[in-house]
């Protein structure tokens, strides 16, 4: 072992020693993007000496309102399988099933430009919340922008009200965020931030390979996407196998991105740095690993100034 990794180990156990220890209960009310952001956290919990105990409600491509009509189909009829979730419960059901220190919610990020698509269901939900799970934290995921290279923003809609760039996009999920943690009075977990952050770093910020030409490209050609966020092109196979196409993915988050994001949940639930946590996934190397542990941090310590 590394003298590095070893002393952090031993700082690890001695801050459990000491009572830093800490056991989350979360309960994810989310879509694809939660799972994205979420899905390093139990190691980076677990190397940080803490218990994460976490239960996602996820439903892909779901916004406030997804979720909200939910739980009103379940109020209005229990045996309906339109209200439940994969559990087999309903949001009341899955709100009452543990004591949930905190309760996340977010938009859909399609729609997370655009706050004429936060309320009614928005403020909906963190009643309905309160409701079931009264001694909850409500935590608001700040979802983030698609990749630069996006054909959201190289293909741009003829709508005015359609972000043309991944800026703009960052800027308007930024304000409809600040707006919606504000009326609900929740706390924001910045990873929009931590993504624009890095992505715009002049050293570790992604750049479009120009010279990549998908229209003519043979498999297994891809561009260089050295420090990607977010997957990106890649050749995926059909179901049957016979055939292979190239697509991009500039919406959800890879290995990179999930621990980025993974990196600054971790801050907001156990309430310390994540600088020099020992987790880090393979296939991230130690240098890029630990600015990506620096920009999570710093996201969180700006939004507590």
């Amino acid at each position: 072992m590394k003298p590095l990794v070893l002393l952090l180990s031993l700082l690890v156990c001695v801050s459990s020693a000491l009572g830093g220890a800490k056991t989350v209960r979360i309960l994810t009310i989310g879509n694809s993007f939660s799972r994205n952001a979420t899905n390093h956290l139990d190691d980076l919990a677990l190397a940080g000496g803490h218990t994460l105990i976490h239960t996602p409600l996820v439903i892909g491509g779901a916004s406030f309102q997804v979720h909200a009509d939910k739980a009103r189909k379940h109020e209005a009829n229990p045996q309906d399988k339109a209200g439940l979730y994969g559990s087999g419960l309903g949001l009341k059901e899955s709100l009452a099933a543990d004591k949930w220190d905190y309760v996340t919610i977010q938009q859909a990020s399609i729609k997370s430009h655009d706050f004429t698509t936060y309320q009614p269901n928005a403020g909906w939900l963190r009643d309905y919340i309160s409701q079931h799970a009264p001694q909850a934290r409500l935590l608001v995921h700040q979802t983030w922008p698609y990749r630069k290279d996006d054909p959201r923003f190289t293909k741009p809609s003829d709508k005015p009200d359609q972000p043309k760039t991944q800026d703009e996009m960052y800027r308007g999920l930024t304000d409809s965020y600040n707006k919606i943690a504000a009326e609900l009075g929740g706390r924001i977990i910045p990873v929009g931030d931590a993504f624009h952050a890095a992505d715009t770093d002049p050293k570790w910020g992604y750049q479009t390979d120009t010279t990549f030409n998908p229209k003519t490209a043979k498999e297994p050609a891809l561009p260089n996407q050295t420090h990607s966020l977010h997957v990106g092109w890649r050749w995926t196979k059909s179901k049957d196998g016979k055939k292979t196409t190239l697509g991009m993915d500039g919406h959800h988050a890879n290995l990179a991105g999930e621990y980025l994001g993974a990196c600054v949940w971790y801050e907001i639930l156990f309430g310390e740095s994540v600088v020099g946590n020992t987790y880090v996934p393979k296939g991230i190397d130690a240098d890029y690993a630990r600015f990506l542990q620096e920009t999570a941090h710093q996201a969180v310590q700006a939004r507590s100034k």
